[in-house]
């Protein structure tokens, strides 16, 4: 039976803002998988595709943009510490760190630590598990 990690955990910062940007990574993710249900794109008719058609792709692409940029922005926020703990949070779910490691991951986040914090990150496509399990681990 394995214990649940009993330190708590110093975050720079909150995990209620962790659970934001998960929800909101959740959000992109989605936006990108109801485009391929089923494992295949949807399908399009090219006869007749003038007379009544009627195409809603770009306000899917446009919300799914402002989710991104959303979360973008709410990254570049961040201050210095809170960004080197949501980075150090993706890696402890991605499992590069365990909990008992959780200074080592923050200190090679801040070493790492640049102005392309949130392109790194919204170019994860598990940002939400990887946040969710990070936290998890910290039991936070």
């Amino acid at each position: 039976m394995r214990k649940s990690v009993e330190k708590k955990w110093d975050l720079a910062i909150d995990p209620d803002t962790v659970r934001l940007f998960i929800l909101k990574a959740k959000a992109i993710s989605a936006a990108v998988n109801d485009d391929y249900q089923d494992g295949t794109e949807h399908e399009v008719e090219l006869e007749d595709t003038h007379a009544g058609h009627h195409h809603d792709g770009l306000a899917e692409e446009e919300e799914q943009d402002l989710t991104a940029e959303e979360l973008r922005e709410l990254i570049a926020d961040l201050n210095v510490d809170e960004a080197a703990d949501l980075v150090a949070l993706v890696w402890v779910g991605r499992g590069d760190y365990d909990a008992a490691e959780w200074e080592d991951a923050v200190a090679a986040a801040r070493e790492r630590a640049n102005k392309r914090t949130a392109s790194y990150l919204l170019g994860l496509p598990m940002l939400a598990d990887y946040l969710e399990e990070g936290l998890e681990a910290l039991g936070a």
